[in-house]
């Protein structure tokens, strides 16, 4: 069996792909573990700066391969949480979310059902013009259960995401974009986000990690103000830290380090 995903990474940059282009990247049992496996490659990667995630061929992913996880499914407890609070459905779209670097997803051709919930799990979404996007799960009588639901009550307001739920339409990449679901469009989106990379990757390695973790914080206000207070304590004064005010004030570039 040909490998589901592809993972390089070059100067702290990951370049992951889903590799099954002759099925539109449609996830089958083999898919999910690859991006399951992929996932926890990263995180234990040192150096790692930023992700960038995309598919392979003429779309991004088509989706939920039904004929081949119809006999997969049979005897699956969803309730079991394999990876902290996602089972392993959940983990594939939820575990971009975690990774403790910035993911940004380069979406092309369609992103349906799950393939919708995976780019969700990016931290940005950068998207080609007439890229077609779905809700679907309704379409066959299910609803999201790949974490979409806690990943899109902070971009698309409720109503909204109501509609695109129970109708299963299709949506454009303009649209998508005045929702929430996308963050830009681009010609070329794997260009524009491995440039959109190469910039993350050029600023403080531990303040950028703490940035994500103050936006994925959940919680009153008082939590949030504590954990910024917390992050930024341990940020003042570190190398890294000082490395990026004297690299701005003598106009050079800053090596940071993990």
């Amino acid at each position: 069996m040909e490998p589901r995903i592809t993972l390089t990474v070059t100067d702290g940059i990951a370049d992951v792909r889903l590799a099954r282009p002759d099925k539109l990247n449609a996830l089958d049992p083999a898919m999910f573990a690859g991006i399951i496996d992929a996932i926890a490659q990263l995180g234990a990667t040192p150096g790692l700066r930023c992700v960038v995630l995309s598919g392979e061929g003429r779309g991004f992913c088509a989706g939920l391969d039904m004929a081949s996880m119809a006999n997969a499914g049979s005897g699956t407890d969803l309730a079991v949480r394999t990876h902290g609070v996602a089972n392993d459905y959940q983990q594939v779209a939820w575990g971009w979310r975690m990774l403790a670097v910035p993911v940004i997803a380069a979406v092309h051709g369609m992103a349906f059902g799950g393939g919708l919930q995976i780019a969700s799990g990016a931290d940005i979404r950068i998207a080609a013009p007439g890229t077609r996007f779905s809700v679907m799960e309704l379409k066959w009588g299910i609803v999201p259960d790949m974490a979409g639901y806690a990943l899109w009550r902070r971009c698309v307001r409720d109503d909204v995401l109501r509609e695109l739920i129970y109708t299963a339409r299709e949506f454009d990449a303009a649209e998508a974009q005045a929702l929430g679901f996308v963050t830009r469009i681009a010609d070329d989106p794997h260009q524009e986000a491995m440039a959109l990379a190469k910039a993350i990757a050029g600023r403080n390695p531990h303040a950028i990690r703490a940035a994500k973790r103050l936006t994925n914080q959940d919680g009153d206000a008082a939590a949030i103000l504590a954990a910024e207070s917390d992050e930024q304590a341990a940020l003042l004064r570190t190398p890294n830290q000082i490395e990026a005010v004297m690299a701005n004030m003598q106009k050079r570039a800053p090596t940071f380090t993990d």
